[in-house]
């Protein structure tokens, strides 16, 4: 998969910004109240550079809170102007755009639900063009990498080169613990496929509970994500949406104050063990590839000898017996039980494939 997308980096989006960008405010603006006392407080803390807050809000059934709506931008205005923080609203159709620039709004963001649909991000797109306007755009709901590099894509061809991605999980079957499973494979070959684009993350909707924000936003620091998006509330357990996920001013401080921002580069010295290692791993990948050749052709033969037998592909009780076999080996050599049983379910996938073309080969 390539593309051609034109990006700035964060550095270049407004003085002073730079990586990691932290984000945070509450899911919805709800009283020009709340938004200003929880603003001045993460004001205090010098690390946040753009205040959050939902004014337009999707709900799944019609009886939800959907917002404050356009008053919301007033009260933004004004945490703009007492605290100095920049501002960032979610936007889902043209005229929540129109809406956002004629009030001085510095970032839009684009949500899962909007992201999912091609129609809706084209429209959102044609807004944009002509105008200067750093855009974050929300993995879509689904697993689906090509939509999200799709609404990616469709904001930069209007012009747009300030964009981010905004990882904040993905709807599955059993996503426990969290809300959103993180599918952390997902972002990162985002990242091999688009190494300019800044991702930042968005743990409260990975979590959907405030017990487990450290731990994703930890993990989101060590994988170089540029930035953390977190809901802060003044006062959580009264918040109109998303309670459960919000966390205080005081404690998004000691949140903050706990990860660990590591280095992306080390000393000379370091740099050369690190190369020499590496080395040593492209080796071991070398010796991978042909021993996997070496299986995969073994496969073949014996789906040659299958089809000349007229034996069935799949044989549950040879496959049980690799199973056992495998992980008793690897539990030996102290490998990951889960680690090696997904690989050998690959395989296993892989050869079923190969020997079923071998069978329906004329």
């Amino acid at each position: 998969m390539s593309t051609n997308i034109d990006i700035l980096p964060i550095n270049q989006w407004f003085a002073f910004f730079d990586e990691p960008l932290i984000i945070a405010g509450p899911c919805s603006a709800e009283s020009k109240e709340q938004l200003l006392q929880t603003a001045m407080e993460l004001a205090k803390l010098k690390i946040v550079k753009i205040f959050r807050a939902g004014i337009w809000k999707p709900r799944t059934r019609p009886d939800g809170f959907e917002g404050i709506g356009k008053i919301g931008l007033e009260w933004l205005k004004e945490v703009k102007e007492t605290t100095g923080l920049y501002t960032t609203v979610e936007v889902a159709t043209p005229n929540h755009i129109e809406e956002c620039l004629n009030y001085g709004i510095d970032v839009l963001w684009v949500g899962a639900r909007t992201v999912g649909n091609p129609f809706s991000m084209q429209e959102l797109a044609e807004a944009l063009r002509g105008v200067d306007i750093p855009v974050m755009i929300k993995n879509p709901l689904n697993p689906d990498l090509k939509l999200w590099l799709g609404a990616i894509e469709r904001i930069n061809q209007v012009g747009i080169k300030k964009i981010a991605a905004i990882h904040r999980g993905f709807y599955t079957y059993n996503s426990k613990p969290y809300r959103n499973a993180p599918l952390w494979e997902i972002p990162i070959e985002l990242k091999r496929i688009l190494p300019s684009l800044p991702i930042i993350t968005d743990p409260s909707h990975i979590a959907g509970n405030r017990n487990l924000l450290n731990s994703v936003a930890q993990k989101a620091l060590d994988l170089e994500m540029q930035g953390l998006m977190i809901e802060v509330h003044y006062n959580p357990e009264k918040a109109l949406t998303d309670a459960k996920q919000q966390i205080t001013p005081k404690v998004f401080n000691e949140l903050l104050s706990a990860l660990i921002f590591r280095k992306e580069k080390g000393s000379i010295e370091f740099e050369n063990d690190l190369h020499r290692l590496r080395s040593m791993i492209d080796e071991a990948d070398d010796e991978l590839i042909h021993i996997l050749a070496k299986r995969m052709d073994l496969v073949t033969q014996i789906g040659e000898y299958k089809k000349q037998n007229n034996i069935t592909i799949l044989q549950i009780k040879r496959w049980n017996e690799i199973i056992c076999m495998r992980l008793n080996k690897a539990k030996d050599l102290g490998l990951h039980k889960d680690f090696v049983k997904k690989l050998l379910e690959i395989l296993h996938e892989e050869s079923i494939q190969i020997q079923n073309d071998i069978l329906n080969k004329s």
